[in-house]
């Protein structure tokens, strides 16, 4: 397959394109730091000469956006905002202008479009999407993207939990809060921890291209999710680390402002079940967080 990956240079986009060049796809990377072989320059919200790459493409899968670990002024609220829709929007354009237009696309999206939920297991079916800056910003680019409906190209909105990997996004920085001793349970430790290890991701991602039946919203997390409390305590158990302290809210709150960060990203309860992928066959490697820590952990 001819594969596109727009912004394509952060930790998922690194790995989607390990992972299908492996098996022998061409991948080509749209970046804004134009550096290697086969990536190629956009500035994500213009039309250039990159939109040529699109044609006769099998896939499109875009990542583009500003990252939501940050604090949220007013400056980087627009940036999140703006860098999602106008991504999105310069890529319909484009592919509206094709000739051999891709035959599928698939959008990131966030499992935090969904409500704080400690009880109810939010599925693509019943989940509850409420009304906070996180939520809207993941129900307008989730607009955006299905708003046009473009023939024989299938949408596809990827709604990720935590991604679980060694070589970026939260992991890391949870095992060295662990290796220092600070790997207790953040807040009340009662909020749910949607997660899912950056194999399974990958394996997902070819598993919705291979099932054509498959579009609309997906959920790309494991199948189990557990408490804050609970996650960190196996984390532990699996890094041999015999104790953890606990970090109270107003403590997190004046650390997340010295780590430009927003408290929200750990007290947020996601609990978010892949009901789409389940009902249709596929098969978690890592279906349970002890597996995914043992393999991620040596």
């Amino acid at each position: 397959m001819k594969i596109i990956i727009a912004a394509g240079t952060g930790f998922l986009g690194k790995n989607l394109k390990n992972y299908f060049t492996g098996k022998g796809h061409q991948v080509y990377v749209l970046t804004r730091n134009q550096k290697h072989k086969n990536e190629i320059y956009w500035d994500a919200k213009t039309l250039g000469e990159w939109k040529r790459i699109l044609e006769n493409a099998d896939v499109i899968i875009n990542l583009a956006g500003k990252s939501v670990d940050c604090r949220y002024t007013d400056k980087n609220k627009k940036e999140i905002y703006s860098s999602r829709i106008e991504s999105t929007k310069v890529l319909q354009q484009a592919v509206n202008e094709c000739i051999s237009k891709p035959k599928v696309w698939l959008n990131a999206s966030s499992a935090t479009i969904y409500i704080h939920s400690e009880t109810h297991l939010n599925t693509e079916e019943n989940g509850v999407i409420g009304d906070d800056f996180s939520m809207n910003i993941c129900r307008s680019w989730e607009s955006e993207f299905f708003k046009v409906k473009t023939e024989n190209v299938r949408k596809v909105a990827l709604r990720t939990s935590i991604v679980l990997g060694n070589y970026g996004g939260a992991f890391p920085k949870l095992k060295m809060l662990t290796k220092l001793g600070l790997g207790g349970k953040q807040g009340r430790g009662d909020q749910n921890v949607s997660w899912v290890h950056i194999d399974d991701f990958c394996k997902a991602v070819e598993f919705i291209l291979e099932h054509e039946n498959l579009s609309g919203p997906i959920n790309i997390t494991a199948p189990e999710p557990l408490s804050n409390e609970e996650f960190m305590m196996k984390l532990r158990k699996a890094m041999k680390v015999p104790f953890g302290l606990n970090a109270p809210v107003w403590q997190l709150e004046i650390a997340s402002v010295f780590l430009k960060t927003q408290t929200e990203l750990l007290l947020k309860s996601r609990n978010v079940y892949p009901e789409k992928l389940i009902l249709n066959g596929f098969e978690f490697k890592y279906p349970q967080v002890e597996k995914a820590f043992e393999n991620l952990i040596y």
